[in-house]
């Protein structure tokens, strides 16, 4: 829970800022529908996806509670029904949310299987219309390897959509890619451990890997 409290505190220092925030979040290494292709796997795949989006509501549930103890109102939607614990995803209501100076949170996924929540938030930027989609990771930006196993793997400060297509580097998949390529949504890729890094980002100072389809290939 350390970790969510850090997170939300970065969260509200960014909202103070008064932009609107629109976070669409992953269920971690809870579980991952990828793990079960196997055709030995006693989990279909589809399953293993559905669980994993029960997944991603958990972690909402998580980080508005930590972000509503700070002081912050959010709203919690869910792409899939469950109105128990959290409001259903409807896009007008969430934009009100937004209007209303709350944070929401966006769970489980598009709501179906074999999506990725990389595509979930580019899917989400569109809808909602957002300047920017921000990708937070545990790393400090796109490297031209994993720089967990190669410490030598070089760090770029911006690509453009088709560098990253061309090279497959591993930023958000290819389909989540496309979409901001179509419809010219930036990316901005960033070490969300570092404190303030998500209030650098949304003031537009240099942090990260920036992706766009004016962005010159920079390390």
């Amino acid at each position: 829970m350390e970790v969510v409290g850090h997170i939300a505190h970065q969260i509200q220092q960014a909202h103070e800022t008064g932009c609107q925030i629109a976070i669409v979040i992953g269920g971690g290494n809870i579980l991952r529908g990828a793990q079960f292709k196997s055709q030995n796997a006693t989990i279909q795949e589809a399953t293993a996806h559905y669980m994993g989006m029960l997944a991603t509501v958990i972690n909402g549930l998580a980080l508005q509670d930590a972000l509503e103890s700070i002081g912050c109102e959010t709203r919690l939607m869910s792409a899939v029904q469950m109105d128990g614990v959290c409001e259903a995803y409807i896009r007008r209501r969430a934009k009100r949310h937004l209007e209303k100076r709350r944070i929401i949170i966006l769970a489980a996924g598009t709501g179906g299987p074999f999506v990725t929540t990389d595509t979930a938030a580019a899917l989400r930027a569109l809808e909602l219309e957002a300047d920017v989609v921000l990708k937070a990771t545990r790393v400090d930006g796109v490297y031209s390897e994993d720089p967990e196993k190669n410490p030598h793997a070089v760090l770029y400060q911006s690509l453009n959509y088709l560098t990253v297509q061309e090279q497959r580097l591993r930023v958000m998949d290819s389909t989540a890619i496309a979409q901001c390529m179509e419809h010219n949504v930036p990316i901005l890729v960033f070490n969300f451990k570092k404190d303030g890094n998500i209030l650098k980002a949304i003031n537009g100072e240099k942090v990260g890997t920036r992706i766009g389809s004016d962005e010159k290939t920079e390390s």
